[in-house]
């Protein structure tokens, strides 16, 4: 890649930032910031020299980059588009260093062997990828916007059970058999074979309404010390650090787990419905409440127990509402998995796409438009 593509560091910005005006700063992730003074005006490939190290950016004009990104300045043998098609392909795994903040160097990219075709190939190769990631991509965005409303008629349909349906106004504590508590604060993670191992489930667990086996384990003697939340069947799992609404019920075969820190336990009483509850935990009535009890930044909000016990709760107070609130769910979570499935394999065809056009496995040259 050197013989095509000079690679430069970027540099901090602190001293050069402004609030309006200027030139971008381009992160991993794009432009987050405006500078004063720009590192480079032109056609440039941008890479991740720490961190974030696997999105390759195509930028324009005049630029800055911070101090985790390398700029290339391109030679005419190389055609941008192409080079940018064929970053989006490279095997970074392979070269990032095997730490907590993974890293690349200058000497680790510059030799990365790739295929150079004549230029006026490389040009057909980024045309013709432009216009089928464009099509890929308009796919995408159609889809998203499909779950996005898939989404809200759920939000709808659990707002409906505790807004339309009629309801008893209790505290959330009068629901429960015991007051919500959280879990391990600094777990010593084992391995499953280890006797006496139980299973231990941290917030990204809590994606689905009932829980998936977790990938991690702590050791017997250290749940017991956090007695209160060894999982029974039913408990009621929520996320209270960061992002709200996230809540799961524990299967028969979670019981004995525990819990990391910033996920509580709700032990329902006897005549409260686990998944009813759940669905509760994920309405707007809980949203509004957990959104002005939250303390900490904005980043990591964190709600309280003595807080979350206090909530109030309109709860439905006829019989059968978790059945046809049930049926409505799950043919919405249906419809979500289907599409957010589609969306997977669609970006799967464009990576295999990209790296098929530009190691030359398909001729695009006769590709019509």
């Amino acid at each position: 890649m050197r013989r095509v593509a000079t690679i430069r560091n970027g540099v901090d910005y602190k001293e050069v930032e402004v609030s309006a005006g200027g030139y971008p700063v381009y992160g991993s992730g794009g432009e987050f910031r405006r500078a004063s003074e720009y590192l480079y005006d032109g056609v440039s490939v941008l890479f991740g020299r720490k961190g974030t190290i696997d999105r390759p950016l195509l930028v324009t004009g005049r630029f800055w980059t911070v101090d985790t990104m390398f700029f290339t300045e391109l030679s005419e043998k190389v055609e941008p588009r192409f080079f940018h098609y064929y970053a989006l392909t490279m095997p970074f795994s392979y070269y990032a260093t095997n730490t907590a903040l993974p890293s690349m160097t200058q000497g680790e990219l510059g030799g990365h062997r790739m295929p150079l075709p004549p230029l006026n190939l490389q040009r057909s190769i980024a045309d013709f990828l432009d216009r089928e990631t464009a099509r890929i991509d308009a796919l995408i965005d159609d889809q998203q916007r499909l779950v996005k409303l898939f989404k809200e008629r759920r939000q709808a349909a659990v707002d409906l059970v505790f807004n339309g349906a009629p309801t008893r106004r209790v505290e959330l504590r009068r629901l429960l058999s015991q007051s919500p508590t959280y879990g391990v604060l600094v777990p010593r993670y084992v391995e499953p074979e280890e006797p006496g191992a139980v299973q231990f489930f941290r917030v990204g667990d809590l994606s689905s309404a009932q829980l998936v086996p977790s990938a991690r384990w702590v050791s017997g003697e250290q749940s017991d010390e956090y007695g209160r939340t060894v999982l029974r069947e039913g408990d009621v799992l929520l996320g209270v650090v960061g992002k709200m609404g996230s809540a799961a019920v524990a299967p028969a075969w979670a019981s004995g787990a525990n819990v990391a820190r910033a996920v509580a336990v709700l032990r329902p009483a006897m005549d409260v419905q686990p998944e009813l509850l759940r669905a509760w935990l994920t309405s707007s009535e809980f949203l509004e409440q957990a959104g002005s009890a939250t303390s900490g930044d904005s980043v990591q909000p964190t709600l309280g127990m003595a807080d979350l016990s206090r909530f109030i709760v309109s709860w439905p107070s006829t019989s059968g509402v978790w059945h046809r609130l049930e049926l409505s769910l799950s043919r919405l979570d249906a419809l979500i998995a289907e599409t957010e499935r589609f969306i997977e394999l669609s970006k799967e065809r464009r990576a295999a796409l990209i790296t098929a056009a530009v190691t030359g496995q398909i001729d695009v040259r006769d590709a019509v438009a």
